[in-house]
């Protein structure tokens, strides 16, 4: 007799249910909404519950996310009711994506080498993420399934996203050349299935673009003046390296000014260095105060 369980989680606006054999072999779907569910039936007929705000399909469950409109306790077993009889009815979890007219999209991902000798860079041909995200460990990677899946490989020690690339440093005991194209490969393949590579939902929102900016109009006019320098001259650069800089802070009595090296650069000595004294020189110049000093951080 086929039952689903359901299963709490973490997210009180998300339950799982789930299967008791695997519906989905290596792949994860996320649908925000029916025209995105063409090929999955099951998530299609979820929809048409007015609750339903998302479906998640991945290994042996099915978790979906609610409207606030409702809570699990009222709703849970109607849920599990409608999944069980489209089951036993014959409806399907997932169909071919070549039927729903979903094949794969072409994905390039190419892996490039950096200033800092354990971090490597691997570029895609299309957007990853809006936002800058640097996760130092899986616990972080709630915002980043493929984040998550990384930190699976033992070699993996921290992993940083920006628009169209994933900087990965490595542990030191393992060599790039031995693990490299085994990452190029994950990343190619995880994209072209479609999995999910950054939820925006689930970013903190001390990382998120809109809360930069209200942020940015807080700055006093010397801060904001480092900001624009920083995004138009320096970050460019280090983005081409792989890596980021945040600014921090600036204290007009000591005229220091704080930033935190990502991806990168962060945690290469001569990369620290080399930037702390490039953007320092920069400042210095662009704002004609040779008293700013610089204090580079690492993420």
């Amino acid at each position: 007799m086929f039952t689903v369980t359901i299963k709490p989680t973490q997210n009180p606006s998300v339950v799982k249910f789930e299967f008791p054999d695997f519906i989905s072999y290596g792949t994860n779907y996320e649908f925000k909404n029916i025209d995105e569910a063409k090929n999955s039936p099951l998530a299609q007929r979820l929809f048409y519950l007015p609750f339903v705000k998302t479906v998640y399909i991945s290994g042996n469950f099915v978790a979906i996310e609610r409207f606030s409109i409702v809570e699990w306790s009222d709703v849970q077993h109607e849920v599990k009711t409608e999944i069980e009889n489209f089951i036993k009815n014959g409806g399907k979890v997932l169909i071919d994506t070549d039927d729903a007219n979903t094949k794969k999209s072409p994905v390039s991902v190419y892996a490039e080498s950096t200033p800092n000798p354990g971090v490597m860079k691997f570029v895609a041909n299309k957007l990853l993420s809006k936002n800058t995200l640097e996760y130092k460990n899986i616990d972080e990677t709630v915002s980043s399934d493929i984040a998550k899946a990384l930190f699976n490989f033992p070699f993996v020690k921290e992993v940083f996203i920006d628009e169209n690339y994933i900087s990965i440093t490595k542990y030191e005991s393992f060599d790039w050349n031995d693990i490299v194209m085994e990452v190029r490969s994950f990343i190619k393949e995880y994209i072209e299935n479609g999995g999910s590579i950054v939820d925006e939902s689930k970013i903190p929102n001390e990382m998120q673009e809109e809360t930069k900016e209200a942020h940015f109009e807080s700055l006093d006019t010397t801060s904001q003046q480092i900001v624009n320098i920083i995004e138009e001259y320096i970050k460019p650069a280090v983005a081409g390296d792989g890596g980021n800089i945040a600014f921090q802070g600036f204290n007009p009595e000591t005229k220091q000014v704080k930033v935190i090296l990502q991806g990168a650069c962060s945690g290469c000595p001569s990369s620290t260095f080399t930037l702390k004294n490039g953007i320092e020189n920069m400042l210095r110049q662009m704002l004609n105060d040779n008293g700013i000093v610089v204090d580079a951080m690492n993420g």
